[in-house]
């Protein structure tokens, strides 16, 4: 940090030397040019240097998530394919059952599984988790009764536990906080999508009959396993690291991924080892336990989601077969809404109306679901609506806990403990749709709509809070500054002077 401190205050004098205006009137303009040219270069190479991180790291990361939610929310396919009447006996508890284990191990394991990610370099980390799942979701396939069955399944949730808030934090170490809910947004995009390709999967594995593998739920779980296992190697292999060690970027891409960090409040504080004083400041930071009762809201839409809407569709009246192929407009409206609310989103460094006005749309379709009985195609069509809103809430609450964590130590303890416990409810889902209920499911949709609005309410509020706290501390310290260059590394966090929030 020394190092990087001495080149930051280099580059301040130089730049306190460009726009220095001298007496002379023949030189007056030469330095005003010589600032615009400068700039317009600086602006130039750093555009170049993020065109060059996206090119290795977004594919990487949202390939990722596309097999993690594969893995994931295969079951509720299977579920359509005979793996409920071949190992469950048919029965509704035991196949949520199923379901909650996942959550289960995910809930448990998602701080120490974030910590790690801090402690080894995050590849390191997110490939040692990949690895986990996608054997254990490749393992499924080879399942001949229940026990056998659930223990693949907690394993598929301590794997992912090490992955799903891993990749935000490690997005923060490389981008800027204007920068992150749009890539976060192609990062969770990519679980929309695997909604999408889930269902064209299903659908065209229940058309697999008298291989010699068997039922054709195994062919769909190896289908979706194997790629995770490849996926695990690639990424230990070629994603980069850490700016400041990166072999991917050259020295001088080194020193500005660096110095355009370090500079503004996005990349925060950080240091080598995890620092305890950041846990510290994370369990008692009161922004973390309102954003977790958002995310509760979030993950029981997203679980109710991934569980069960093949089995809402197959209920508005569709055959099992049409009710794999249909699901898959509703996910694929969702990844394009989630990225738009996300630039926007960033381009405005607004957080809280947009994570507000994703749950009032998500709302809107679950209010259709239970008010509309006989209009089926109005029924399809609510379904939309509620996956386009919570999957776009998804990217922009993730941004909002990263970017308002001052350190990397806080930042990884808050995103663990946002999806440990935004991811409860994710249990509350796997009980909600039992078969008896269908085709009106009150109990289900009401649920999600009360939570939903609750999720809301409580992003509006939030917002107005962070917005009255930057004023608060621009009038008591006369203005902000983003230079973060002489911060002491080990006591910095959103408390500090200097530091303002993303409402």
């Amino acid at each position: 940090m020394n190092n990087n401190n001495i080149d930051l205050k280099t580059l301040s004098q130089t730049k306190e030397d460009t726009l220095t205006v001298t007496d002379e009137p023949s030189s007056s303009p030469k330095p005003i040019s010589d600032v615009h040219d400068s700039c317009s270069t600086t602006k130039a190479t750093e555009c170049k240097l993020k065109r060059k991180l996206d090119l290795v790291i977004l594919p990487l990361t949202t390939l990722l998530y596309l097999a993690s939610f594969l893995d994931r929310g295969n079951m509720g396919n299977a579920r359509l394919q005979g793996l409920e009447s071949d190992l469950m006996g048919n029965s509704d508890t035991k196949f949520s059952i199923a379901l909650t284990c996942f959550y289960i191990s995910y809930i448990a394991f998602n701080v120490p599984g974030n910590i790690m990610a801090k402690v080894l370099q995050p590849p390191t980390a997110l490939a040692i988790a990949a690895l986990i799942w996608g054997t254990a979701s490749t393992l499924q396939a080879a399942t001949f009764n229940f026990p056998e069955l659930i223990v693949c399944r907690l394993f598929v949730g301590i794997g992912e536990a090490g992955f799903g808030p891993t990749v935000p934090f490690y997005y923060s170490i490389w981008y800027k906080r204007e920068e992150i809910a749009i890539r976060n947004a192609f990062f969770i995009g990519c679980g929309a999508l695997a909604g999408a390709f889930g269902g064209l999967i299903a659908y065209g594995v229940s058309f697999a009959k008298g291989t010699s593998i068997g039922a054709t739920w195994r062919i769909l779980f190896l289908i979706e396993g194997l790629p995770t296992i490849v996926l695990a190697v690639l990424i230990f292999l070629l994603l980069p690291n850490r700016p400041e060690t990166s072999k991917y970027l050259t020295e001088e891409e080194r020193t500005l991924a660096v110095t355009r960090l370090a500079t503004s409040q996005s990349g925060g504080a950080h240091t080598k080892n995890f620092q305890w004083s950041g846990f510290r400041r994370a369990i008692t930071d009161y922004k973390i336990y309102v954003c977790a009762v958002i995310y509760l809201g979030i993950n029981l839409s997203l679980a109710s989601l991934s569980g069960f809407l093949p089995t809402i569709i197959s209920s508005l009246g569709y055959s099992n077969a049409q009710a794999q192929l249909y699901s898959v407009p509703p996910y694929a409206c969702a990844a394009v809404f989630m990225i738009l609310m996300s630039f926007f989103s960033d381009r405005t460094g607004c957080r809280g109306l947009f994570v507000a006005s994703a749950m009032m749309v998500s709302c809107t379709g679950w209010i259709i679901l239970l008010t509309v009985v006989n209009n089926q195609h109005a029924r399809y069509f609510s379904t939309f609506l509620t996956t386009m809103g919570s999957f776009a809430a998804i990217p922009l609450t993730l941004s909002w806990v990263s970017n308002n964590c001052a350190n990397e130590s806080q930042r990884v303890v808050e995103l663990g403990m946002l999806n440990g416990i935004g991811q409860t409810f994710s249990i509350l889902a796997a009980f909600i749709f039992p078969t008896t209920d269908q085709p009106y499911w009150y109990k289900g949709f009401g649920l999600n709509l009360a939570f939903n609005a609750l999720s809301a309410l409580l992003a509006i509020i939030l917002y107005l809070i962070l917005r009255f706290e930057n004023a608060r501390r621009d009038r008591k310290e006369g203005g902000r500054s983003s230079d973060l260059t002489d911060v002491d590394v080990y006591t910095y966090n959103d408390l500090a002077p200097g530091f303002r929030y993303v409402a």
